[in-house]
């Protein structure tokens, strides 16, 4: 794994934290979400439970205003597209045809 982003200075925390940091979070927010949803097919009101709010979410970037930006921007089309099969096999299909031609 390439390391060019890590200082010496600092030491990053055990992996094994890490993981158990971001299954805490997430058994968090499944259980916040859970007692809502329990409450709301218990019969109460939608209005009247307290549903939480952005300060449950795990912070997704390091850099947010990156991410606005990020966001703002069309996404990059992945390199494997639907058509990706279809072009492979006209590419090869014509190389077999200059080939053909050529002989």
């Amino acid at each position: 794994m390439s390391k060019r982003h890590r200082s010496q200075e600092t030491v990053p925390p055990p992996r094994v934290e890490l993981r158990a940091h971001a299954h805490n979070e997430r058994h968090r927010m499944h259980a916040e979400l859970h007692t809502v949803a329990g409450l709301v097919s218990n019969g109460v009101e939608p209005d009247d439970v307290h549903e939480p709010g952005q300060a449950w979410r795990v912070e997704a970037h390091h850099n947010k205003e990156r991410a606005l930006q990020k966001k703002g921007r069309a996404a990059k089309r992945h390199w494997k597209t639907k058509d990706w099969k279809r072009r492979t096999v006209l590419r090869k299909q014509r190389a077999l045809a200059f080939r053909q031609l050529a002989d």
